[in-house]
Parts: structure tokens; C-alpha cells; sequence
């Protein structure tokens, strides 16, 4: 399994929220299944998301920017949040 080509997946068949904002929200809301954080995630945002229980955590190992190509997309992205995984296996990549 590998983490970029299940992210693509779940952007393209399922629900993801790119963001912190929209990330908090979507934890606050309760529909987060996976909250995925870039190494240069600001820690007041790395922390909030910890100090939630039953929140499934993926720490990406590279940049928002690199991430944010994960994504598809052409713009840093420091967090998101899966709500609906479609025909994507991220959940098993968890840690």
C-alpha cells in the first residue's frame, strides 16, 4: 500500500477536506475518519489534533507543499481530513 496513491483514491472517489480550518471543523463536526498532518504542520494545530481522542492520525513525513502535491494539488496543504474514503484503503495505513 502506498499512502500517495491511496490519498489520490480517497480525493477521487470519496470525501476529503483540505486545510486546518476546515480540518477542525470537520473533527469538531465528528465526520473526520483520518486527519493526515504535513512535518511542518504549525504545533498549536499538531497539538489540538493530539489532544483529541478516537482521532485516526497520519503524520506525512514530507512539507505541506509536498503534500499538497499529494493532493493533486498546486498549493501547500498542512492538514486534512478524510470524511468518506471511497474505493481508497488510507484507513489501513495508519499508525
Amino acid at each position: 500500500m502506498d499512502f500517495n496513491t491511496s490519498l489520490r483514491r480517497a480525493i477521487k472517489t470519496g470525501k476529503v477536506i483540505l486545510g486546518q480550518h476546515e480540518t477542525k471543523e470537520s473533527i469538531e463536526n465528528g465526520t473526520a475518519k483520518l486527519v493526515v498532518i504535513a512535518a511542518n504542520c504549525p504545533a498549536e494545530f499538531s497539538g489540538y489534533v493530539a489532544g483529541k481522542d478516537g482521532i485516526k492520525t497520519y503524520m506525512f513525513e514530507g512539507s505541506g507543499v509536498q503534500l499538497g502535491r499529494a493532493c493533486g494539488k498546486p498549493f501547500m496543504v498542512s492538514a486534512l481530513a478524510i470524511e468518506e474514503t471511497g474505493d481508497s484503503d488510507i484507513l489501513a495505513l495508519t499508525r
